[in-house]
């Protein structure tokens, strides 16, 4: 199968070009791969399947949306909410009227008003306060021949507005860990939050459990790795909190090498994310290969880590007063921390996989493809292959079979 492949790839600073470049290998020792330069506007002649990487960032994934409008493919979708990516490509090319329509697609009359306001500047941008209210994934779930997510709630999410194609349910691969020693930072323990510094990574929240926690527990640390957003003012909350200079440990944008130093020293590794716009955190997925003890938001595809991996938070009233609890607790228990950390590697190794997530992506590229009768061909032999070696219907061998082909969307 000769597939053309379009993503971002570093040096852009994308967690998806990262992404790519982890996976890519792997998927050209399994097919004849070939990725797409930056701006084309089409698949090479004898391209069997066009894979198409989307995410909510215009500047990194325009130019892929352009191309999929020309040629219909394989979408992996890394976020379900796309009204930043569709904002993108509409007013922020000057295409007020394309805003509009894809409002209206998806709100109606309603959503056009709305989508008025905006472009009047009357009401603020849709995109920073409402987005997880407007999607706008129609377009392109409409041009997808097929899907990979990386999330039973995301596939939950396509079904129910009426994505009728294959969907693939594929974890995020994990990166093997680099032979980089651990960055020499204090802390007692030293707990840490990585990605952009803003309203949505609940850093609000965070910071004020953490207050507690610090009067409580002087030597604990928090590091911050990321850039601040703009409108979040950093030093005004920790003034206001009264978090000494010594309690917060700051980076911003840091290089592969240095993030994974970093992520190495941190005791606990917190991932807040609310709204969802239905994305994976490659950030957690480190934190597992590191054997690190989550603390995540109780939503989207943080709510489907195993509770003895990570403590999940309830976004909401109780949410800082949880969070604290769930802090204190790591804090004074070293013991939990290392059991945490036990069933993270395990749950990387098992699931994450970087050879395994490839094998799920060569089977949803093939069911793609070759459309129904390939998946129907995939069953039958494995179901033949199943009751030659005496695997009974039923069994606990006979469901775990239907588990991972239901990964894949094959099977009832």
């Amino acid at each position: 199968m000769k597939v053309a492949y379009f993503s971002p790839f570093p040096p852009e600073r994308s967690g998806i070009a990262d992404y790519s470049a982890l996976l890519v290998p792997a998927l050209r020792e399994r097919v004849d791969l070939t990725v797409v330069r930056r701006g084309a506007k089409k698949p090479p002649r004898g391209t069997d399947l066009a894979v198409y990487h989307i995410g909510n960032n215009p500047e990194v994934h325009g130019w892929i949306l352009d191309a999929l409008r020309r040629a219909p493919g394989l979408v992996v979708l890394h976020d379900f909410v796309l009204h930043h990516l569709v904002a993108g490509v509409t007013i922020g090319r000057r295409d007020g009227h394309g805003y509009l329509d894809a409002m209206e697609r998806e709100g109606g009359v309603v959503g056009r008003l709305l989508a008025h306001g905006v472009l009047d500047k009357r009401i603020p941008p849709l995109w920073e306060n409402r987005p997880e209210d407007f999607p706008l994934a129609g377009e392109v779930l409409d041009l997808a021949t097929g899907l990979v997510v990386h999330s039973d709630y995301v596939r939950a999410r396509v079904r129910d507005v009426g994505f009728d194609g294959p969907v693939a349910v594929v974890p995020h691969p994990a990166w093997p860990v680099p032979d980089v020693p651990a960055a020499e930072l204090a802390g007692e323990p030293l707990i840490g939050s990585f990605g952009n510094v803003n309203q949505s990574k609940r850093i609000p929240q965070l910071l004020e459990a953490f207050a507690v926690l610090r009067r409580e527990r002087p030597g604990s640390r928090l590091l911050l790795v990321g850039a601040v957003s703009p409108g979040f003012d950093l030093d005004r909350r920790l003034q206001r909190l009264g978090i000494d200079d010594g309690g917060i440990l700051r980076e911003g944008y840091v290089d592969e090498r240095r993030l994974w130093a970093l992520m190495k020293a941190c005791d606990v590794h917190v991932g807040l994310r609310s709204p969802t716009m239905g994305e994976t955190s490659g950030s957690a997925v480190r934190a597992l290969s590191l054997g690190k003890p989550l603390v995540v938001s109780d939503a989207g595809w943080f709510h489907e880590l195993p509770k003895d991996v990570a403590l999940r938070v309830p976004v909401g009233s109780d949410e800082v007063e949880v969070l604290g609890a769930a802090l204190e607790l790591l804090a004074d228990r070293p013991d939990i921390r290392a059991a945490m950390g036990d069933a993270a590697l395990a749950l990387a190794t098992r699931e994450h996989d970087l050879g395994r997530v490839a094998d799920l992506y060569v089977a949803a590229f093939e069911t793609t493809a070759g459309g129904r009768g390939v998946a129907d061909a995939v069953v039958r032999e494995v179901s033949e292959a199943g009751a030659a070696v005496g695997i009974a219907p039923g069994s606990a061998e006979a469901q775990e079979i239907a588990r991972r082909l239901a990964e894949v969307d094959l099977g009832a």
